[in-house]
C-alpha cells in the first residue's frame, strides 16, 4: 500500500518492535521511514555470517507466531509467502550437574510423564499451575498486552482482575505452591530470564509464557532469526515504507511540546508529524532528546530504576553433527537462588553458572556447512553498573570456562572441533546498541516497573513522541515488543487522524 494521506510518521530502530510498528503505520496510510544506525535491521535480532556458519545474535525462541501472521494480514498478505516457521519439540531440554534431565513440551502425556519421573506427586501440581497460567494469560496478555498505560487511572482499573490472581508474587513462588520437586521448581521458573526478569523477583504475571507456549508451540524460522526480520522489512518495504540503514539517529529536534524532525549522524534531517524511538529508552531520553527539559528530566527519573541484567554470548561453529543434543538446553549449575542474587543483587562473576546452549542446525542444517554445526551458548552476567570488570580481559577468559563446561556435560573433545568461534559481551550490547549499562532486555520486569510503571507508549511531555521496544509496556520477548508495536500504532494512528 502506498500512503495516499500526507501525514509521515519516523520510527527509530530497526528492532522487531520498531519494524512491527512500522508496518501497522504504513498499513494504515502513514508514510514512514525506519532509522537504523546498524548496517543490517533487527537490532538484538542481529546476525553474522562466518566460515559457512551464520550465528544468529537473539532472539532464538519464537512463541505465539500469531502475533506476527498479523502484521501481514493487516493488508491481506500472508506471513508464509516471506518466511517458513518450523516447530520445535521439545521446546526445551533441561540438564542438572547430576545427570537429571527433563524436556519441557506441550505434548501432554511426555510431559506428565517427564514430571511423573522426577515426582509423580507433581502432575497433579502442574495441571493446577497450569489452570493458573492460563488465567494471568488470560488477564495479563490477551486483555492488557497490547494496551497502552498511559495514565494510573488504567493502572487501578486492571489492579483487581490482576490482584486476584496475586501477581505481587513471584513467579518462582507461585510455581512452589504448586510444585515440591526443587529441579520441577526451575524448570517452570527459569522463563523469565529470557525477558530479563528474575524468577525471585518477577511479577507471577509472567507465568502466562507457559500458557503462551501451551497453545502456540515454540517455533524456529528456517535460516535463523534473522530471515524472520528479513521478511518482516520485505513486507514493509512492498507496502511502500522506507528504511534507512548505516544512519544512526543522533537527535530529536523539538519545537515547543512537540517533536519536529530528526537528525542522523549523516547530517540528514527531515521534518515528521510523529516520531517513535525504538532505541534504548534510555539512550531516547538522555542522547536523543539532549537539550530538552523532557528529555533531561525523564532520564534522570531512569537512571533511578532498576536495568535488566546483561548477557555473555558465545558463539561457535563446530566439526561435527549432534542429533541428540536439541534446539534449546539449559545447563542448570550447582545454585538457582544463589546465582540470582549474584546475577540481580551482589553484581559479581561467580565461578559457577548456568548456560543456555542453542543449537539451530539439529533442526535447521543449512545454518552451517555440511557436516558441521552452528551453536551458542548464553550465560547472564550482571550489567555494568554492577559488575564493572575489563572485558576485553576477562572475556577469553569466561568464553573457555563456558566451552569448557559444554564439553563437560555434552560435547567432550569440544575444543579440538572448533571451526570459529567468538563472544559477545555486555560492552557490546552497550557500543554496538545504546543498551544502558550494557543491559540486555531494558529495565528489570518487576511488577513497580510493569504497565504504567514502564516507559509509556505516548509521552507525557512531548505530545508526538512515542515508544516502543522492551523499555515501555509490555516488556521484553518477541511477543512483548510485537504487543508494545500494536499498543503504540494505535494511539498514532489515532492523533494522526485527530
Amino acid at each position: 500500500m502506498v500512503p495516499t494521506g500526507s501525514k509521515r510518521a519516523c520510527v527509530i530502530g530497526a528492532g522487531f518492535g520498531g519494524l512491527a510498528l512500522a508496518i501497522r503505520l504504513q498499513s494504515a496510510g502513514i508514510a514512514t521511514t525506519v532509522i537504523e544506525g546498524r548496517d543490517k535491521p533487527g537490532g538484538r535480532a542481529y546476525f553474522w555470517e562466518r566460515e559457512g556458519f551464520t550465528f544468529d545474535a537473539g532472539p532464538t525462541v519464537i512463541t505465539d507466531p500469531a502475533c506476527l501472521r498479523e502484521l501481514w494480514a493487516l493488508s491481506g498478505a500472508d506471513m508464509a509467502d516471506d518466511v517458513e516457521l518450523m516447530k520445535v519439540s521439545p521446546f526445551y531440554r533441561l540438564n542438572w550437574p547430576d545427570g537429571t534431565t527433563f524436556d519441557y513440551s506441550n505434548d501432554e502425556a511426555s510431559l506428565n510423564a517427564a514430571i511423573a519421573r522426577l515426582n509423580p506427586a507433581d502432575v497433579a501440581g502442574y495441571q493446577e499451575f497450569l489452570r493458573y497460567s492460563e488465567g494471568v494469560y488470560r488477564e495479563g496478555y490477551l486483555r492488557l498486552g497490547s494496551v497502552p498505560f498511559l495514565d494510573f487511572k488504567a493502572m487501578i482499573r486492571a489492579a483487581p482482575a490482576l490482584m486476584q490472581y496475586r501477581t505481587w508474587r513471584s513467579v518462582y513462588s507461585m510455581v512452589s505452591h504448586y510444585i515440591e520437586d526443587e529441579r520441577l521448581r526451575e524448570a517452570l521458573s527459569f522463563h523469565t530470564l529470557l525477558v530479563g526478569g528474575n524468577p525471585m523477583t518477577t511479577s507471577a504475571i509472567y507465568a502466562l509464557i507457559h500458557k503462551l507456549e501451551k497453545d502456540g508451540g515454540v517455533w524456529w524460522a528456517r535460516g535463523g532469526t534473522n530471515r524472520l526480520i528479513a521478511a518482516v522489512v520485505r513486507h514493509f518495504e512492498r507496502l511502500g515504507g522506507t528504511l534507512r540503514l548505516g544512519d544512526a539517529a543522533v537527535q530529536v529536534h523539538t519545537v515547543g511540546n512537540r517533536a519536529s524532525e530528526v537528525e542522523t549522524a549523516s547530517g540528514w534531517r527531515e521534518s515528521f508529524d510523529a516520531v517513535a524511538s525504538n532505541a534504548d529508552i534510555m539512550h531516547s531520553y538522555r542522547d536523543l532528546l539532549a537539550g530538552t527539559k523532557r528529555g533531561a528530566g525523564y532520564a534522570k527519573s531512569l537512571g533511578r530504576k532498576r536495568f535488566s541484567p546483561s548477557l555473555f554470548v558465545v558463539h561457535f561453529g563446530l566439526e561435527g553433527t549432534w542429533p541428540g543434543i536439541p534446539h534449546h538446553m539449559i545447563l542448570f549449575g550447582p545454585r538457582y537462588q544463589g546465582l540470582l542474587e549474584d546475577i540481580y543483587e551482589n553484581g559479581v562473576l561467580p565461578a559457577d553458572f548456568s548456560i543456555y546452549l542453542h543449537h539451530p542446525t539439529v533442526t535447521d542444517p543449512g545454518m552451517a556447512p555440511p557436516g558441521q554445526s552452528t551453536f551458542y551458548a548464553l550465560v547472564p552476567v550482571a550489567h555494568m553498573g554492577k559488575l564493572a570488570v575489563d572485558w576485553e580481559q576477562l572475556g577469553p577468559v569466561l568464553e573457555k570456562r563456558i566451552l569448557d563446561e559444554v564439553g563437560r556435560r555434552l560435547i567432550p573433545d569440544i575444543h579440538d572441533r572448533i571451526v570459529t568461534k567468538f563472544h559477545y559481551a555486555p560492552r557490546d550490547f552497550a557500543h554496538d546498541l545504546n543498551a544502558h549499562l550494557g543491559s540486555a532486555f531494558s529495565l528489570e520486569p518487576i511488577l513497580t516497573q510493569s504497565a504504567w510503571f514502564r516507559g509509556h507508549n505516548r509521552d507525557d511531555a512531548i505530545a508526538n513522541f512515542y515508544l516502543v521496544g522492551a523499555g515501555t509496556h509490555p516488556g521484553a520477548g518477541i511477543p512483548g515488543v510485537v504487543g508494545s508495536a500494536k499498543a503504540t500504532a494505535g494511539l498514532m494512528i489515532g492523533d494522526l487522524a485527530s
